[in-house]
């Protein structure tokens, strides 16, 4: 988890820091001296690319890197005990999209996930177009990302002291008042940066707890079904296809969104309605997702008694199992 949100942090630095000195459009230093330094802000469109193909580069190592740690430091423990049900995939596929803590949680998080996606995937163009801080957008996402970093150790603590509902309720409600802020505010580059800290605590809270949460979900299946085996790789998969389902809607719907309001690829401005259609991205939508996740995540049954109660269910089953392994040893 920590090397997933390590790799995206250095990631948006690096492609920000290299990509954003890559600009054609001119800074308000330029319009102050009246368009007389405005040859030596131009870049020219070799330099642009080279400095993307850079970022790329870099970032493929990165990703490399990242996975070189999870398949080294990430062991597979065979399973021991009793002979176990194996399932086919498609029986499979059934007992997992049938099971109602798993379809209350996948459908409660892709909500909020598709909310702080659209707030992720069109923060960079609200920063430049919207609040007018071209110069500064990517040190914004660098400060939201390293927040969301650096929160996450405190929410690992705070939802082992207060639990885990407790902890979605309060971590992604936490960036509703500053979703509303930023766009009620006068542009404003300090305020956006006070708002770039508080938005990412919610993100780290995004990152952590839908994973964090999942492994519960799988326990309480294993507590109710003791004898089937083969089933926990369709509880992650699904998972991740349905969050990039909603990375593909995001997409979606920003892209159409935008050239529905006359957004022009490249230009240094844009109409009055690109602006209007980003603080609606960024604001409304998410905050009205939010709400539904949340509203659905109500419903979701594994609280925090029944978690310890699982857990401990689980582990008199696997004691049990080698007890009865040993024994069947010494035979």
């Amino acid at each position: 988890m920590m090397v997933e949100v390590l790799g995206t942090v250095l990631g948006t630095a690096i492609q920000g820091q290299i990509v954003g000195g890559a600009s054609n459009c001119p800074t308000e230093a330029d319009d102050l001296d009246g368009g007389n330094s405005t040859n030596a802000s131009v870049v020219s469109l070799e330099e642009t690319k080279r400095a993307y193909m850079i970022s790329s580069g870099i970032i493929c190592i990165i990703y490399v890197l990242c996975a070189a740690v999870l398949f080294l430091g990430v062991k597979e423990k065979k399973e021991n005990g009793r002979k176990k049900t194996l399932l086919t995939f498609r029986q499979g596929l059934w007992l997992v999209m049938s099971y109602g803590p798993y379809v209350k949680l996948v459908i409660g998080f892709l909500f909020t996930s598709l909310a702080f996606m659209l707030l992720e995937g069109n923060f960079a163009l609200f920063i430049t177009y919207a609040l007018g801080h071209r110069k500064d957008f990517q040190n914004i996402l660098l400060v939201i990302m390293l927040s969301g970093t650096l929160t996450i150790p405190w929410w690992q603590w705070f939802l082992t002291r207060f639990g885990k509902k407790k902890a979605v309720y309060f971590g992604i409600t936490w960036a509703v008042p500053f979703m509303i802020l930023i766009i009620c505010i006068k542009s404003n580059l300090v305020i956006s940066y006070l708002v770039s800290v508080a938005a990412g605590v919610s993100v780290a809270a995004a990152f952590l707890l839908p994973w964090s949460m999942l492994p519960d979900v799988v326990d309480d299946f294993k507590v109710k079904n003791p004898d089937i085996h083969g089933y926990e790789a369709l509880f992650y998969s699904f998972y991740v296809f349905f969050l990039k389902f909603a990375s593909g809607v995001s997409l979606g719907v920003s892209t159409l969104s935008l050239k529905f309001a006359g957004y022009v690829t490249g230009s240094c401005s844009q109409p009055e309605a690109v602006s209007l259609t980003l603080k609606v991205l960024v604001s409304p939508v998410p905050v009205v997702l939010i709400a539904v996740g949340l509203l659905i995540l109500r419903t979701y049954p594994i609280d925090e008694e029944r978690r310890q109660g699982n857990r401990k269910i689980l582990q008199e089953m696997l004691d049990s199992e080698s007890e009865t392994s040993a024994l069947g040893s010494d035979v």
